[in-house]
């Protein structure tokens, strides 16, 4: 989708709500190896969508930041994603989506507690 390989997809997706991801950063977050993040920004960097630039605090850390195509892009992926959630939902009966919602945030609130608690 979008002409980007799906792990390129995901990376763009962790930018939202960030001005800067760092390669440690985004390796944590995919729970893949840095060397791995690395290619896969090198080739967001190729098609334009993120730009390498240099941490003010220390010039030895590269901090990466969505382009204004990344950014578009990213909305472009965000607006599909919820066209598409919006879509399966209403394949259902409207009892059955009030029961899904209803799990669905019962699930969000637990992963959040969790998160705080291994924050």
């Amino acid at each position: 989708m979008f002409g980007l390989p799906h792990s390129e997809l995901k990376c763009l997706l962790l930018f939202e709500g960030e001005r800067y991801l760092t390669v440690k950063g985004i390796a944590e977050r995919l729970q893949v190896a840095k060397s791995r993040v690395t290619k896969i920004v090198d080739g967001l960097v190729h098609k334009g969508l993120v730009e390498r630039v240099e941490d003010p605090e220390d010039g030895r850390i590269k901090l990466i930041r969505l382009s204004p195509a990344g950014r578009r892009t990213m909305e472009e992926v965000e607006k599909f994603q919820s066209e598409i959630h919006r879509y399966i939902l209403l394949q259902m009966d409207p009892q059955e989506r009030k029961a899904v919602l209803k799990e669905l945030e019962t699930l969000r609130s637990a992963m959040e507690a969790v998160k705080k608690r291994y924050a």
